[in-house]
């Protein structure tokens, strides 16, 4: 069972930061590129607590769906999602933030497993784990570009 863990400092306010990382919008600009959509649950605006979203998205050339729920949240300082349908065996993605100095230090743990046994866990090993690796950095990017930026007005206003 795979546990990615990334840190990201952003230079700006943390109450921005962790709107931002509820952002439902935001989250579908940051991942146009895999035709993401929220296609039920809360599809706009900013996710909160217990409500769910269902993401379809194109990943390993095929369509898939996957419904998370904030299980957990606690403003300005921590939330979490998980799974309760999709591909995974499981999937927890918590997210953290602090405030610093000159901004916000956002930190993602998200672990994750895979069906088909032991060939599951050789897929986890050797792809799964870098290709969602890749794509928490694709969207915590994003976060930072539209934090430390007007961008951000166009999210939240």
């Amino acid at each position: 069972m795979p546990t990615i863990h990334l840190t990201t400092v952003i230079h700006a306010p943390l109450d921005r930061v962790f709107d931002l990382s509820r952002s439902i919008t935001l989250h579908k600009r940051s991942m146009t590129h895999r035709q993401e959509d929220a296609i039920k649950g809360r599809t706009n605006g900013l996710i909160s607590y217990n409500e769910t979203v269902t993401w379809r998205a194109k990943h390993l050339g095929k369509m898939r769906e996957l419904t998370t729920q904030i299980t957990a949240m606690q403003q300005n300082e921590f939330f979490c999602d998980e799974m309760t349908q999709g591909d995974f065996t499981h999937m927890k993605h918590e997210h953290y933030f602090k405030e610093i100095g000159n901004g916000t230090v956002m930190i993602d743990i998200m672990d994750f497993g895979s069906p088909y046994g032991w060939f599951g866990r050789v897929f986890e090993r050797f792809y799964l784990q870098r290709y969602m690796t890749k794509l928490l950095q694709e969207r915590n990017s994003t976060i930072k570009d539209y934090a430390e930026s007007e961008k951000w007005r166009v999210i939240l206003d």
